[in-house]
């Protein structure tokens, strides 16, 4: 075996162990999360997402599978990315410190009845905690995706995925499941209610 190869099977290997413990760990949580993002969204809530770097682009992700559609057709689901605004980051990271432009956010476009959710593989990413923070100091539901540590955000969250890892890519992979299933039971729960827009 060549030493690309191994570092792939290794790759793989260390991924199907990872995902067989969070199904285990985790499956309970994701089904309890989605439960209480379909009863915000029934409510007229919505659901907001954050996180830095990788985590970023997956809080975008989210939030277009529940705008746009995960895989069926139906209504819009109000969700948002905080990580988008770059006229809003970067004033916010200017006049305030880069540790609140997700908490000033926070409080400007959130809600009680609303769910933030805040993505750290750490658990300690210093905006992400002050965003959880600022949503719990409103009234605002509070989810955290973090690694096996769940670190300060745990403090803050009302529910915590903590994916049984210390290996950032494979926490992120298992970020990206529960995200979809969360889309899933959300978007399955809501087939009832379709978009003029798809022609449903």
């Amino acid at each position: 075996m060549t030493n690309e190869e191994r570092i792939i099977q290794d790759c793989f290997e260390e991924h199907l162990a990872t995902v067989a413990r969070f199904r285990s760990h985790c499956a309970d949580t994701i089904a309890e999360m989605a439960d209480q993002a379909i009863s915000s969204l029934r409510s007229g809530g919505k659901i907001c997402f954050f996180g830095n770097g990788g985590s970023a682009a997956d809080s975008q992700h989210f939030a277009t599978e529940f705008t746009v559609r995960f895989s069926r057709n139906r209504r819009g689901l109000a969700s948002i990315a905080l990580t988008t605004d770059t006229s809003a980051l970067t004033a916010c990271a200017n006049d305030f410190g880069f540790d609140e432009v997700f908490a000033r956010q926070v409080e400007a476009l959130a809600r009680p009845g609303d769910i933030v959710v805040g993505i750290s593989t750490s658990g300690n990413s210093r905006n992400v905690v002050r965003g959880l923070e600022q949503a719990r100091s409103m009234g605002v539901g509070t989810f955290a995706f973090t690694g096996q540590s769940a670190g300060a955000c745990a403090k803050h969250a009302d529910l915590v995925l903590d994916v049984p890892s210390t290996v950032t890519a494979r926490v992120q992979e298992c970020h990206l499941i529960a995200g979809h299933l969360i889309c899933e039971l959300a978007e399955t729960a809501f087939l009832d209610t379709p978009s003029s827009i798809c022609g449903n």
